[in-house]
């Protein structure tokens, strides 16, 4: 199904504008908010293309079998009293964070799909295949203060492919993590076996493990302007008692915050959190985000849904607040500028994207290891079927 002439904003829905104000440098790209000020570009309405599981051994399935079940309390004025410490340590199990996934399993589903995709065998050809988190990163990018990143990009049988890579910081800071940070990180995890089941209209149960193997993967198509994307992203639950049980809308996302008590918490809430929940869940077309708010304690004290197209009428008029065209907007710049410095066809050369607070995007070449990310079991699958193309399954088979 291609796309309608609309595009999606903050809540309204207006004419698209194709996003040609900025004349892109050959070697850099700024991130100034005010050089993205404008309408907000075409961005189509994503459609999913299909999932995948990882069980807890961190092993792919091209299935469902890892979605679980919204389930929320039931709504009796009372608190949930969620005590998000619970089972930590003990019954914590997190993914080994030193394996570097890059973007290997989303290129399980890809090599498992090619043969039909929703946009015709040359649809990939002209697309950007990405993880969600990194376009959330993008997305984000003209507003961050404190983390930079690095992008690696590759161009192989016409596909631009973009995985993240680790920064020496962000390694430093994974390695030194404070134990209060790393229970924050698990109570995240707790608050969602709070809210799930494993089935429809099945209970909840938060005695079990957590264990951050585990993860339900949905797979979109998109467009950003004239950038054709597929994307993957953990979702976390779906709703079955959502107004329709197509996907992605039925989809719900978990987050835990701090409770609020002060108009300056509230403020720095709406600018920064609340600027990373709206990019994670616009991309994917998620409608909903339920917060539960926790006490000092641990406990979660309230529940709060955010719809994702009005996030941005709490900062509309903070003069120090996020505008979601300059995020899309500089977006659509970067994949242009991405698109424009990988012309080389070669799945062994690398051009590293490299972003610090204050600084423009700058990018770097190299080749093979150890930035080369396409891995060879993928490339050689590919290549192979450029010499015998996949035949397109018939209805028996």
């Amino acid at each position: 199904m291609e796309s309608r002439g609309t595009k999606r904003g903050a809540g309204k829905i207006e004419e698209a504008e194709p996003w040609n104000k900025l004349l892109l440098p050959a070697s850099s790209l700024p991130t100034d908010p005010a050089l993205y000020v404008g309408p907000f570009p075409f961005y189509r309405r994503p459609s999913e293309l299909g999932c995948f599981s990882l069980d807890a051994q961190r092993q792919y399935h091209g299935d469902a079998r890892a979605l679980r079940y919204y389930c929320p309390p039931p709504t009796n004025g009372q608190s949930p009293n969620f005590d998000l410490r619970d089972g930590y340590p003990d019954r914590y199990r997190p993914r080994d964070e030193e394996v570097q996934e890059r973007l290997d399993h989303l290129l399980c589903w890809v090599l498992e799909h090619r043969g039909r995709l929703e946009g015709g065998p040359g649809w990939l050809a002209g697309a950007i295949v990405t993880w969600r988190g990194h376009l959330t990163k993008l997305l984000t990018t003209p507003y961050e203060r404190q983390e930079g990143w690095q992008l690696a990009a590759s161009r192989f049988q016409g596909t631009l492919y973009l995985s993240e890579v680790e920064t020496p910081a962000a390694r430093v800071q994974r390695l030194t993590r404070p134990p209060v940070l790393q229970e924050l990180m698990y109570m995240g995890y707790k608050f969602e076996q709070y809210m799930c089941a494993d089935k429809p209209g099945g209970s909840t149960d938060p005695s079990g493990e957590v264990n951050t193997n585990v993860a339900f993967c949905s797979v979109l198509r998109s467009r950003l302007g004239n950038h054709p994307l597929l994307f993957s992203g953990e979702v976390d639950c779906i709703d079955p008692q959502a107004p329709t049980t197509q996907p992605p809308t039925c989809y719900v996302e978990l987050k835990t915050s701090k409770e609020m008590h002060s108009p300056g918490q509230r403020k720095s809430f709406y600018r920064r959190k609340l600027l990373k929940w709206w990019a994670q869940s616009f991309l994917p077309g998620v409608p909903n985000v339920v917060a539960g708010f926790r006490n000092p304690e641990g406990f979660v004290c309230s529940l709060k849904t955010f719809r994702t197209m009005e996030m941005f009428e709490y900062v509309r008029n903070d003069r120090d607040g996020w505008n979601p065209s300059v995020c899309m907007n500089f977006c659509a710049a970067f994949l242009s500028f991405a698109q424009d410095t990988v012309v080389q066809d070669d799945p062994r050369l690398v051009y590293l994207f490299s972003w610090e607070p204050g600084s423009p995007v700058t990018v770097s070449e190299h080749r093979d290891a150890p930035h080369a990310f396409l891995p060879t079991w993928y490339v050689e699958a590919m290549t192979q079927d450029l010499l015998s193309p996949p035949k397109t399954p018939s209805p028996k088979d």
